[in-house]
């Protein structure tokens, strides 16, 4: 299980992440990282979100910054189901 699950639209967001995960390991934080667009990986983001048992979802996204919205949609539609 990890607590936390970091996922970015594309590799050319790597600066970016590689210092959210620092940060995160400098806290002892656990994590795993996916690079996963909410344009061109549709079925797996949703497959990923679905699947994981993190309580904490950092999104990272370029321009459009779809991805974060898309996290935030499938997350609470999940969380909905247990209500």
């Amino acid at each position: 299980m990890v607590d936390i699950a970091v996922i970015s639209g594309s590799k050319s967001d790597q600066a970016i992440v590689d210092r959210i995960l620092s940060r995160l390991e400098e806290r002892g934080a656990s994590y795993e990282h996916r690079v996963l667009s909410a344009h061109r990986n549709p079925d797996e983001l949703e497959e990923y979100i679905s699947g994981t048992d993190a309580r904490v979802f950092i999104g990272i996204a370029g321009l459009s910054a779809a991805l974060p919205g898309v996290i935030a949609s499938k997350r609470c539609a999940r969380s909905l189901e247990y209500l």
